[in-house]
C-alpha cells in the first residue's frame, strides 16, 4: 500500500461509527426539550431539539379584558419572541450535538478525506 492510498476497510469503519454517532445525536435532539421565554417569563415556549413547538404557556396576568385588541397584540408579540428564543436555543443545541460530526468529515464531507 502506498502512503497516499486509502484503506477502504478503515474508511468504512469510520463511516459506520460516524453514522451511529449521528443517529444518537439526532435521537438526543428529538428527546430534548428546550425552553424559551419572553416578557420576563410571561410567555414560555418549549421546543424539541429540532425546533418543533411542543408547549406554549401564557401567564393569565397578560390578559386585560378591558382592552382585548391590545391584549391580543401583546400576546402575539410575546409568543413570537418566546418561540424565537426557544428555536435559537435549539439551534445552539443542534450545533453542539451535530457540529463535531461535521468537523469529523473535515467540515466538507468526503471531499476532505484523503483520496477523494
Amino acid at each position: 500500500m502506498n502512503p497516499g492510498d486509502v484503506n477502504l476497510q478503515q474508511l468504512l469503519e469510520q463511516a459506520q461509527l460516524m453514522q451511529q454517532q449521528l443517529v444518537s445525536a439526532q435521537q438526543e435532539l428529538n428527546d430534548a426539550q428546550i425552553e424559551g421565554s419572553s416578557g420576563g417569563g410571561l410567555v414560555t415556549a418549549v421546543v424539541n431539539g429540532s425546533g418543533e413547538l411542543l408547549e406554549l404557556k401564557i401567564d393569565p396576568s397578560v390578559i386585560d379584558a378591558g382592552d382585548p385588541q391590545d391584549t391580543a397584540d401583546t400576546i402575539a408579540d410575546l409568543v413570537i419572541a418566546a418561540v424565537r428564543d426557544a428555536v435559537r436555543a435549539a439551534a445552539d443545541l443542534q450545533q453542539e450535538k451535530l457540529g463535531p460530526l461535521a468537523q469529523g468529515l473535515g467540515g466538507g464531507g468526503l471531499g476532505q478525506l484523503p483520496g477523494f
